[in-house]
């Protein structure tokens, strides 16, 4: 087996991964702290991530079957994919009017986002699961899969017209390629959160699943998407050549982002403050709410969880071989 494909699972500090070998799925799952947003470490370990994967098919032979099919971004937080970026830094930064970092985040930003959207040129798929909240970045994240599964209680919508801000980093490039530029702007002026089923019938989200069977909507979509892998790797090429995703306008967009940071007014930064605190609040509440976590959630309440690794015979343990659907923690 490539020594490149276990180096992708390295111990991460606000990401978690694992390996689902019946699918040849890696999972990645947000695990930020104090907040639910893309922090400069969670930043630069999805980066990492999309490198060890690029890194694991540049020396895998070039006719050996790969063991890598699907990359899947989900979240550890119950009710939360991801409040989207890093306001508390914002805020600082604009305070210091230090443009070269806000730059700095903004293009940390587009590179992940960038990859995720052309499959990081490689033949897989990636896909996002969003089960709960996916608001501003987090929103452009889910959005910049090339699937995104949602279940029914997920909510969706770009808030930062409300402290006189839009989001910089994909949102209207991603958003006008799906569903047209009409809709786009309507949905980064107005603020608006949208549910899951509002957005499956604009034909945003790609599938709907049942609140509660996040990880069984994915896997049954991955069952089916293999049956015709070779057809629809191919179709996700043809949309690429298309209506190809441009750095280069991912990257424009985000110098308009800053400028436009830079030119907030104190009322803007006092009420951008105000968000951060609910946003600690409501992450304060998911997290005690640890009796209503959904089955992959439970898998990470022990000890160091990340397959594959290593026994203590120095054996290769792909996943978990116990027969005990109780104890199991991984598939």
């Amino acid at each position: 087996m490539n020594s490149d494909f276990f180096k992708i699972f390295n111990d991460c500090q606000e990401i978690s991964l694992r390996y689902d070998v019946r699918h040849r799925a890696i999972w990645c799952y947000y695990n930020p702290t104090p907040r639910s947003c893309f922090s400069l470490i969670m930043l630069k370990e999805l980066r990492q991530l999309q490198q060890s994967i690029i890194d694991y098919f540049n020396t895998k032979k070039t006719h050996s079957d790969s063991l890598i099919r699907y990359l899947v971004l989900h979240s550890k937080v119950p009710g939360i994919f991801s409040l989207g970026g890093d306001l508390a830094l914002f805020g600082r930064l604009i305070k210091e009017k230090n443009r070269q970092q806000l730059l700095d985040y903004a293009r940390q930003c587009i590179d992940m986002i960038y990859l995720n959207t052309v499959s990081m040129h490689l033949p897989l798929t990636t896909i996002s699961l969003v089960e709960g909240a996916a608001l501003g970045g987090g929103f452009e994240c889910a959005l910049s899969s090339n699937i995104l599964i949602a279940t029914e209680n997920a909510e969706m919508g770009f808030p930062e017209i409300r402290f006189n801000m839009f989001p910089g980093m994909g949102a209207y490039s991603l958003l006008a390629r799906t569903c047209g530029k009409g809709i786009a702007e309507r949905m980064i002026a107005s603020g608006v959160t949208y549910s899951a089923g509002e957005l499956y019938e604009m034909g945003i989200v790609d599938h709907l699943g049942e609140t509660g069977k996040g990880m069984e909507s994915v896997e049954k979509f991955m069952r089916q998407h293999q049956q015709s892998g070779n057809g629809y790797r191919a179709l996700q090429q043809i949309q690429q050549r298309y209506h190809p995703m441009d750095y280069q306008e991912l990257e424009d967009i985000t110098e308009i982002w800053v400028d436009t940071a830079l030119r907030l007014k104190d009322k803007d930064l006092r009420l951008m403050a105000r968000l951060v605190k609910a946003q600690s609040v409501r992450i304060t509440k998911q997290k005690d709410k640890s009796l209503l976590r959904t089955k992959q959630d439970r898998r990470f309440v022990v000890g160091k969880n990340t397959f594959p690794l290593a026994d203590w015979s120095g054996e290769t343990i792909v996943f978990d071989r116990r027969k005990n659907s109780e104890r199991r923690m991984f598939h």
